[in-house]
């Protein structure tokens, strides 16, 4: 019977250790990235709208814009933003991995017919006390 108590006790605080560990993604995110060998970054603010995701993306040449199709799978998240560079609309794909208070992931861009992708790094902003 103990033995029985033990494992019980112990596959509850595995499941609560577990809960604990649940990937958090809301916040103010900065990235960075590269893209034909300039650096560029980027600001990701994501907030919960009831028990659904949603979020903004911003550059420093260009306004915030609502993220598309804002997705947190495990430690993924996924999402898209619209890129406005001259008159052009450009939607960028993105696939990030949560850790902490880092992500890390692709962006994605068909231009000209052909996909490119690019590497994307961030670190959530501490909140002030």
């Amino acid at each position: 019977m103990k033995t029985i108590l033990s494992a019980a006790l112990i596959l509850a605080l595995c499941g609560l250790a577990g809960a604990a560990d649940k990937v958090d993604p809301v916040g103010t995110w900065k990235c960075e990235y590269e893209i034909g060998k300039q650096k560029r970054t980027s600001t990701l603010t994501i907030k919960k709208d009831g028990d659904k995701l949603a979020g903004t993306m911003s550059w420093p040449d260009q306004k915030e814009t609502n993220l598309k199709d804002l997705k947190l799978k495990d430690d993924t998240l996924t999402f898209s933003a619209v890129r406005k560079i001259m008159d052009n609309e450009i939607t960028v794909e993105y696939k990030l991995t949560l850790d902490g208070d880092k992500l890390k992931g692709k962006g994605a861009v068909e231009f000209g017919g052909q996909k490119q992708e690019f590497d994307i790094n961030g670190k959530r902003e501490k909140k002030d006390k």
